[in-house]
């Protein structure tokens, strides 16, 4: 979908016609984003799809963000008007590249981590992660709720059928059930869900701001493995040291990571081609739960 006509036609259709020209922006896979600089001098950020993946894909979405600020402190953007095919947000700032935003970014998760502490895994609806539905289907045990609606759900996607074979699967299998040896009993809480470092922004003043979550209550750990994948900067190695103090988290986390980063590629290997070596990643995860066949 070419982003200027597609952002164009999406706003006309929803009454924002006051459109003097739209910057597309660059970073996202399951929509089309635009910065769109308006008649009165102001600017607005909007995302809009082709095609959704459901009806209620952008409501989900706002929804998420609305509870990230409400019930966790989170910054993140004002939503401006939602529907089917629209979202149209308050414009942000890319991240600054200094050790103090990243500080502060770890107190606002550790916040968010500490503060939503909830009896059960899930949520009270499906919502998406990229163009997939995230499965939220309420659980009492993490490790069940983390085995089959974060780890299993993904081997019934065709690309995940064509990528891995039966050897992996089955691993992947053992892997789950082997989840109470591997990862300490932990509460739930609400995670923001698709935090890699590209969804970290900031305020003009330069406080930490989240975009584009995919919500639900689950392990804290899950958020920090998501922004551990996807290699953030190098000042970043201050967030990770700050949010172990602040939350009591052990020496042992960073061992855990790679089960944890599990449902992140998996869900990558899902949607796209190019996997960026999501594949092999995954595989040398499972190698120690693989048997010969």
């Amino acid at each position: 979908m070419e982003a200027t006509p597609a952002l164009l036609e999406r706003l006309q259709v929803a009454g924002l016609s006051d459109v003097v020209a739209i910057e597309p922006v660059a970073g996202g896979f399951a929509a089309t984003s635009g910065l769109v600089h308006c008649g009165d001098g102001t600017s607005v950020f909007v995302k809009a799809f082709g095609e959704p993946p459901s009806d209620g894909a952008f409501a989900a979405e706002a929804e998420g963000l609305t509870v990230l600020c409400e019930a966790g402190g989170v910054t993140t953007p004002e939503i401006i008007l939602v529907d089917r095919d629209l979202l149209v947000l308050s414009v942000l700032q890319p991240q600054p590249g200094t050790e103090a935003f990243w500080e502060r970014l770890a107190h606002v998760l550790a916040h968010l981590h500490t503060s939503t502490r909830y009896p059960r895994f899930g949520w009270h609806r499906d919502n998406w992660l990229g163009r997939r539905r995230q499965i939220n289907t309420w659980e009492d045990d993490g490790f069940e709720f983390f085995a089959q609606n974060r780890l299993l759900r993904w081997l019934d996607e065709r690309r995940v059928r064509e990528a891995l074979d039966a050897a992996d699967r089955m691993a992947l299998e053992r892997l789950c059930e082997r989840l109470p040896e591997l990862l300490p009993i932990k509460p739930a809480c609400l995670t923001h869900g698709d935090l890699w470092a590209m969804n970290v922004m900031a305020t003009a003043d330069g406080r930490p701001a989240l975009i584009d979550p995919a919500v639900s209550y689950t392990w804290a750990e899950v958020d920090l493995a998501h922004l551990w994948t996807t290699a953030p900067p190098p000042e970043a190695h201050v967030f990770f040291t700050l949010y172990a103090e602040l939350t009591g988290l052990d020496r042992g986390w960073r061992e855990r990571m790679p089960i944890l980063q599990l449902r992140q590629h998996l869900a990558v290997i899902a949607q796209f081609e190019p996997d960026w070596g999501a594949v092999d990643i995954v595989r040398a995860t499972l190698a120690p739960f693989r048997r010969r066949l």
